[in-house]
């Protein structure tokens, strides 16, 4: 327990992805903070951190900070929010003088990252999904390693503090997967969270019999299939495997594929649920810039 107590990690952000790796994290018995604000930070610190557990409502207790002062020094600082809150995150630490700085999101590209916290700057995306409803934390990690954590160097080296990192995965029994091209990741998964604008209406998200409807799942079939189309034509690699051989389907079966998943309702609540609808910003600012990118 001692040697686990060693390393301190701090969580930016108590949203759904935040919280489940906290969660995790505490309950492995690590030292783990969030940075938290407002109600947010007020319902952690009066009930703890409140979660569902296979059907029973739990909580756990986790240390909660408002503000990072410069010499708070953790060895990892994770940053799980979403792509279009990602450089107001990041310049919040930017004086911090923790090393490493692991960023747990989608994105297309890192210079502007780069810029605000330097070659701290550890890319990564979550191996997690959920929601937040009245307070209790419904999410839950992929339970195969392609759908857990994905994290690496942007030039793709096996350096020290990736392979801490990994110990620290294998230590709370998470899937994780290093990534020696995690830009090539990011784009090509970027191709595939983009088609999720096809579920949004003007005012939120369209209802589980339009999400399921032939006419939205024939949109995203062939925007899919385009999408990944243009990031190879970039000479971008596709990243895993799994999602170039989507690629080379017929449009019916991601049809079928989409249908299946939708009839999950975990998945339903990530793709059509409250999560998914404060995700608009992102996503469509994932589009715009992902467009830029395949489309030079």
């Amino acid at each position: 327990m001692n040697t686990k107590k060693k390393i301190r990690l701090l969580i930016i952000g108590a949203g759904v992805i935040g919280s489940v790796y906290a969660l995790r994290f505490a309950q492995y018995g690590l030292d783990v903070t969030i940075l938290a604000r407002g109600k947010r930070l007020d319902t952690l610190k009066r009930n703890g951190l409140v979660y569902n557990h296979n059907g029973t409502i739990k909580k756990i207790s986790i240390n909660t900070i408002e503000k990072l002062d410069n010499d708070d020094i953790y060895d990892f600082i994770f940053v799980p929010v979403r792509y279009d809150q990602a450089e107001s995150a990041l310049s919040t630490i930017k004086n911090n003088k923790s090393e490493t700085i692991v960023t747990l999101t989608n994105t297309i590209e890192y210079d502007s990252w780069l810029e605000i916290v330097g070659e701290r700057l550890l890319p990564g995306f979550p191996g997690a999904g959920g929601d937040i409803k009245e307070g209790i934390l419904y999410a839950q990690f992929g339970s195969e390693k392609h759908q857990g954590t994905i994290f690496g160097e942007i030039n793709g080296l096996r350096t020290e503090r990736v392979k801490e990192l990994a110990k620290i995965f294998e230590l709370v029994d998470l899937h994780y997967e290093i990534q020696n091209d995690i830009q090539a990741f990011h784009v090509s998964h970027a191709a595939l969270a983009i088609v999720n604008k096809h579920f949004y209406t003007k005012d939120g998200m369209v209802d589980i019999e339009t999400a399921r409807s032939e006419s939205v799942l024939r949109k995203i079939a062939v925007d899919i299939k385009q999408n990944i189309s243009l990031v190879e034509q970039a000479g971008i690699s596709v990243i895993p495997p799994e999602t170039k051989t989507l690629g080379d389907l017929p449009d019916s079966d991601i049809i079928t594929w989409y249908r299946q998943m939708l009839s999950n309702d975990f998945i339903i609540d990530v793709k059509l649920g409250d999560h998914a609808v404060s995700q608009k910003a992102e996503i469509m600012l994932l589009d715009e810039v992902f467009q830029k990118k395949v489309r030079k």
